[in-house]
């Protein structure tokens, strides 16, 4: 018999949001940048991922990778991170299915590797502290995602074992890590499917459709 999963951990951006890729493309359009630049000046390039590394573990503020960057993309930096991610949406399916497991008892937690909270503030109107068990950032901590220590963080936030619990990630890297400490994991590509999986692991009904189908 299937041993269903009582706590759920959640990546932030690109789970709970809209996906990253098209936010970041339309900067690029808006910046009048060609296709491609972002990745390549950004997440490809050696002091570009050094930047991030250490912004997302708390060691340079968004501020300084503001500047940082845009010396590198040769563009103003004023709040250059919203700028990018400013197309960024509530990914309402997954949040609404969330909410409904949580309502059903199981414990939720956030794990996001995180990019400064001033002057933009990626987490702003999502109420996650309200809304979840746990919510673990890498700055707070020093850490980010793959490093096994950070996962261990929000297991013990939520009182559970990693054998009781799913995580999702956009990030396909960020899943073997917590596969070998004993996760269930679910790359999250596009929400229905996300959501279906979900179901699955937890054995519970997560939409209103599903919902309407167990109904008496």
């Amino acid at each position: 018999m299937t041993q269903h999963r009582k706590g759920l951990v959640l990546d932030f951006g690109g789970v709970l949001t809209t996906p990253l890729l098209p936010a970041a493309l339309a900067f690029e359009k808006r910046e009048g940048l060609a296709e491609g630049t972002l990745l390549t000046g950004l997440y490809l390039d050696p002091e570009g991922i050094r930047l991030t590394e250490r912004l997302e573990r708390g060691a340079l503020t968004q501020t300084q990778w503001n500047e940082a960057a845009a010396g590198l993309l040769g563009i103003p930096p004023d709040n250059l991170m919203g700028r990018i991610f400013a197309d960024l949406r509530p990914e309402t399916a997954v949040i609404a299915a969330t909410a409904a497991a949580r309502r059903a008892g199981v414990k939720v937690g956030i794990l996001s590797n995180s990019v400064g909270l001033t002057p933009w503030n990626l987490y702003d109107g999502y109420e996650v502290e309200e809304r979840y068990d746990a919510v673990v950032l890498s700055e707070v901590h020093g850490k980010r995602k793959p490093e096994p220590e950070i996962f261990r963080l929000v297991l013990a936030e939520l009182g559970l074992s990693a054998e009781e619990c799913v995580f999702v990630d956009d990030t396909e890297q960020h899943l073997a890590p917590a596969a070998d400490l004993g996760f269930a994991t679910v790359h999250a590509v596009e929400p229905a499917r996300t959501v279906a999986a979900l179901e699955t692991l937890l054995g519970i009904p997560l939409t209103d459709k599903d919902l309407d189908r167990v109904a008496p």
